[in-house]
């Protein structure tokens, strides 16, 4: 089987070709044309190009030391890449994922469960009217039950926010028969946009309208593990 040929090879392997030229050189006893190697880029070049080609004919010794030095030089590289490959860090896990959030009114407190376990807590702010469950709009109250989290979006002002699906049907059949409107747009969201990536240890007054405020970094991360469709219970 003929030897490769590296004149075939793109002149960026020019260093590698000159380290087949010196080899072959000194395997020959041409010491001299070693001491040429290391004048002009060019000339080595050449010189490479030419060794490279004399090394299909040379046979024995000279021929297998040119195929070794060959398979090492161009048959290696992609070995060494999927090793590399390999010694790369895994990718980050994937985030935990909430199966169901706790709101505590009283507390002020949110939590997120997975499988009957607390895996992640935030403070929380709400209304000026905190105590009892929403009855009507403009009322200042946070729904209390069971609810779910129906959509999401981050083109809010409060930074991010995620739908609570309040009033359902016993919220709205209730309203009527007191004959008010039950309201809605409860939410759960993160401070204005121009607090920045701020999350207070703790909340020294309500400030929403009925909703269930938490700093900033707090909405990235709850958006994160909890996706559309997640139960929330909101206890008083």
């Amino acid at each position: 089987m003929p030897l490769p040929d590296l004149r075939e090879r793109s002149p960026c392997r020019r260093a590698a070709r000159v380290l087949l030229a010196v080899a072959l050189a000194g395997l020959t006893g041409g010491c001299q044309a070693v001491n040429d190697l290391c004048g002009v880029a060019d000339n080595i070049g050449g010189m490479a190009d030419n060794l490279g080609g004399m090394a299909n004919n040379l046979g024995g010794a000279a021929g297998s030391l040119y195929a070794s030095l060959y398979t090492r030089l161009f048959g290696e590289p992609q070995a060494a890449s999927r090793a590399i490959l390999r010694l790369r860090p895994p990718p980050p896990p994937a985030p935990v994922l909430a199966d169901r959030v706790v709101v505590f009114k009283k507390r002020r407190l949110l939590e997120l469960v997975r499988g009957g376990e607390v895996f992640a807590s935030f403070p929380i702010a709400l209304g000026p009217h905190p105590e009892g469950p929403k009855e009507q709009k403009g009322d200042g109250r946070t729904p209390e039950g069971g609810y779910t989290i129906d959509w999401e979006s981050a083109d809010t002002k409060y930074t991010g926010e995620l739908h609570i699906s309040y009033p359902d049907a016993a919220d709205r059949a209730r309203a009527a028969a007191m004959g008010v409107d039950p309201g809605g747009a409860i939410f759960i969201h993160g401070l204005p946009d121009d607090f920045g990536p701020h999350d207070p240890p703790r909340w020294y007054r309500d400030w929403t309208e009925g909703c269930i405020a938490v700093g900033n970094l707090a909405i990235y991360k709850i958006m994160r593990a909890v996706p559309v469709g997640t139960p929330i219970d909101i206890l008083p």
